[in-house]
């Protein structure tokens, strides 16, 4: 038997029986007054404390001279801070009070706002065989039965964070990339598992608790593609390859030439190129997938909506130009202009300007940037920088280079935009003070008027946008706390090393170290 307490009603007043249980524990006098509070009966703190403390079960505890009035057998019912759960804990009536039948149990319930899940085999249960100042769970909610979102699930590898191969011997192995993925005619490419809808629950005060909305997903598919009849997979119609661009499946044929030169003139294509030999200058390369040279690239052009991939490098002449929207991985890069999307991975960059998305890589043997200007949003990993002979060499990290451009386009548009408002605003004065003298202006004049207002609003109202833009801009530029400069061989005395906002020049050689932003500036630290 557990631990309880009864209300005691006799001639001589109210009083309080302790009932311990089979092991002598008593009930907690917290819990006595909670009740004797919720019941509304008279008690001393002081003289309750004090019976308590001796612990003497066979004395009544007076409570009150007077005599109340015969208390009912009666529950405290809690119900959990999640709603779905109800404990109720039941307690004897005083001597000369009622006992509880099923159906008042059942009103209790409902005054405490317990209208659902019930249990009644609980309640019969106490009903058989009663224990008071024990918990009972009355009520149970039913939970909510969460769906599942819709989602994709690719059978090809659409991670495009493929990287060659160093060797031990400290070169970097650019032939076998595996950056394509074949496929075959009838290879099912996509599946789209659709979404599970929830089951709503309810909680003990029988308010209904709706499950979360669930995300559909739709298969989104290029050319060369066969969507099947139940609208959950895709497969290819083609031989060829399959890439994944901003959510959708692209199937193309690869473009195969000899060399880009006079037998074939510029190319644009929407897919992939392969030139087996060269690509002489002057010429261009523009394609939406990827592109991969195996030769040598001249004083040419070549963009690329995936990466390019160019085995031999390219001399650029001083006007080759690469843009990626994906990767660059070229054996070297000398005296080109190069932008990629992601990364850049060479053995050597020579006088030329690079940037990359998230980082650029020059860890072959003998891998070296000297001169120009390389930029990256992440990290620069280098053997070599700079040069004995102090070639001009700038390396900035922090930062994605397309802010950069931004910051620069949006300095010149303001630059223009003031200039055009201070000269248009001394025209409008000049109108306005005409007016304000009386002098009458002809229908053409008064339209002129009204266009040069509406421009100049135009005007200020784009200076104020573009303000505001380089302000976020600028903003950016103080982040990139985690960007750094890795050298693994020397970095040579006069190359700038940029982190976001701030810079430094390398007065002496140093060696195996990497730069990294730090207090508000440019510091040496240790690999």
């Amino acid at each position: 038997m557990n631990a309880y307490f009864q209300i005691v009603l006799n001639d001589s007043g109210t009083f309080l029986q302790l009932i311990p249980g089979d092991d002598g524990s008593l009930p907690s006098v917290q819990e006595v007054m909670n009740y004797l509070d919720f019941k509304k009966v008279p008690f001393d703190v002081a003289v309750l404390g004090a019976f308590f403390k001796a612990g003497d079960p066979e004395k009544l505890i007076p409570l009150s001279k007077n005599r109340i009035l015969a208390v009912s057998e009666g529950s405290m019912i809690r119900i959990s801070e999640d709603g779905m759960t109800a404990t109720a804990r039941f307690y004897p009536p005083s001597t000369g009070g009622r006992l509880l039948n099923k159906e008042e149990i059942y009103s209790e319930c409902r005054l405490a706002k317990v209208n659902f899940g019930v249990d009644e085999k609980v309640l019969d249960d106490f009903l058989a065989n009663k224990k008071y100042c024990t918990d009972y769970v009355i009520a149970k909610g039913v939970p909510v039965k969460e769906g599942k979102d819709a989602w994709i699930e690719y059978h090809f590898n659409t991670d495009n964070r493929v990287r060659p191969t160093l060797n031990e011997d400290g070169t970097v192995d650019f032939f076998n990339l595996n950056l394509v993925n074949h496929c075959t005619e009838g290879m099912v490419l996509a599946t789209l598992h659709p979404e599970v809808k929830g089951e709503a629950g309810r909680d003990v005060s029988g308010t209904e608790l709706a499950p979360r909305n669930v995300k559909p997903a739709r298969l989104s598919y290029g050319l060369n593609i066969q969507l099947a009849e139940d609208m959950c997979s895709i497969s290819s119609r083609v031989n060829g390859h399959v890439t994944l661009t901003g959510g959708k499946v692209f199937v193309s044929d690869v473009m195969q030439v000899v060399n880009v030169d006079n037998s074939t003139g510029n190319i644009e294509y929407q897919g992939n190129v392969l030139v087996q030999g060269n690509v002489n200058s002057n010429f261009s390369i523009r394609c939406s997938g990827d592109v991969e040279v195996q030769g040598v690239v001249e004083g040419a052009t070549i963009e690329a909506g995936g990466n390019i991939v160019l085995v031999r490098g390219i001399n650029g002449m001083g006007k080759g130009t690469l843009k990626a929207g994906g990767n660059i991985i070229a054996k070297y890069m000398e005296n080109c202009k190069a932008e990629a999307g992601g990364y850049v991975e060479t053995n050597s960059i020579l006088h030329s300007k690079v940037q990359a998305g998230t980082e650029i890589n020059v860890m072959s043997k003998r891998g070296f940037i000297t001169g120009g200007e390389v930029m990256a949003t992440g990290k620069i990993r280098v053997r070599t920088l700079g040069s004995q002979m102090g070639a001009d060499t700038r390396v900035t990290v922090g930062v994605n280079p397309s802010v950069v451009s931004r910051i620069g386009e949006l300095n010149k548009e303001l630059q223009e935009e003031q200039k055009n408002l201070k000269s248009a605003l001394p025209v409008l004065d000049a109108f306005k003070k005409k007016l304000a003298a009386g002098a009458k202006m002809t229908p053409e004049q008064v339209k002129q008027v009204q266009a040069l207002a509406a421009n100049i609003k135009t005007t200020q109202e784009k200076i104020v946008q573009d303000n505001e833009e380089l302000e976020n801009l600028k903003e950016l530029m103080q982040e990139g706390s985690e960007a750094s400069v890795e050298v693994k061989g020397e970095a040579y005395q006069g190359v700038i090393i940029a982190i976001s906002d701030v810079s430094m020049i390398i007065k002496d050689t140093v060696k195996y170290c990497r730069f990294v932003r730090e207090k508000g500036d440019v510091r040496i630290a240790a690999l």
